[in-house]
């Protein structure tokens, strides 16, 4: 875990910028020993949310299978798409 004083992001910030790209982990940065704010150079925030995207599918997913909606196979769902592109 990077954890840097907030005062750094003014002193620092070109520091701070390269650590969160080599690192691509979050920075905690502290204000009087407290946590304040977390920073994360924009490739490794983009990169978290699209995981956390998947994630979240995956558990609907998983939810409206468990509420008794129908799941399809792969072929199922080639089939599926096959009919929408030929428009039937």
């Amino acid at each position: 875990m990077n954890i840097m004083a907030s005062a750094d992001i003014r002193l620092k910030y070109n520091e701070v910028v390269e650590k969160c790209k080599e690192s691509g982990q979050p920075i905690y940065l502290t204000k009087n020993g407290q946590g304040e704010l977390v920073v994360m150079d924009i490739a490794s925030f983009e990169k978290r949310e699209q995981e956390l995207r998947a994630q979240q599918l995956v558990l609907e997913s998983y939810a409206a299978r468990l509420a008794g909606e129908r799941d399809y196979s792969l072929n199922d769902s080639m089939r599926l798409i096959e009919k929408m592109i030929k428009g039937r």
